[in-house]
């Protein structure tokens, strides 16, 4: 099976949607620093944090703290936050706990992520929902984008299509987290992610 090119599906869909709404889920401040520079002057964005699967509610508050302040600072987009809500993550993962990074666990979380960030897109009109993820070189941008579709079938809402690491999009983060000296957590966000982190270090 030939695997699309998300970046250039982007591309096609943005030519035809010139000052359209958009609902980006976000994870972090430094993913969505370099989503936000290639689609706000052609989108009017709102950035979603809805996070339930970070470890903690420091780690929530911390992270939501450097996207209100980064937004703050460049002006690119409007917030929505979803408070934090560790539950609805547990009760996904329950049963894939020992899982692999990247394997049934994280695509139930990108899921459930994406269902929410839907959503709330249809609920206040938005025309698109996307979201951040695809930035991370660690995560598999073509699953991410099946579920986006999955989601615009089940909740009549636009998904626009990403794969944010290509053109140097991921690199393109690094060099704006140091510009505003973002906060740069060195895992995903859940514990799982942690654990896994601290054993590659």
């Amino acid at each position: 099976m030939n695997k699309v090119n998300y970046d250039r599906a982007m591309e096609e869909a943005l030519a035809l949607a010139a000052g359209k709404r958009l609902l980006l889920h976000s994870c972090c401040a430094p993913c969505s620093s370099a989503c936000l520079e290639r689609l706000f002057s052609r989108l009017n964005v709102t950035v979603l944090f809805y996070n339930p699967n970070l470890d903690c509610a420091e780690e929530y508050e911390k992270r939501k703290g450097e996207e209100v302040r980064f937004l703050q600072e460049t002006g690119d987009a409007d917030f929505l936050d979803c408070d934090y809500a560790p539950q609805d993550f547990a009760a996904i993962a329950r049963g894939l706990e020992e899982a692999k990074e990247g394997g049934a666990r994280c695509m139930k979380c990108f899921r459930l992520r994406l269902s929410r960030t839907a959503e709330e897109a249809k609920k206040g009109g938005y025309d698109y929902f996307a979201t951040t993820l695809t930035l991370s070189p660690l995560k598999n941008a073509q699953a991410i984008n099946e579920i986006g579709f999955a989601l615009e079938r089940e909740y009549g809402v636009r998904y626009l299509p990403t794969d944010f690491k290509k053109r140097g999009g991921y690199l393109r983060s690094i060099q704006l987290s140091k510009e505003h000296s973002l906060y740069r957590q060195n895992y995903c966000g859940c514990v799982y992610s942690k654990r896994a982190a601290e054993e590659r270090e």
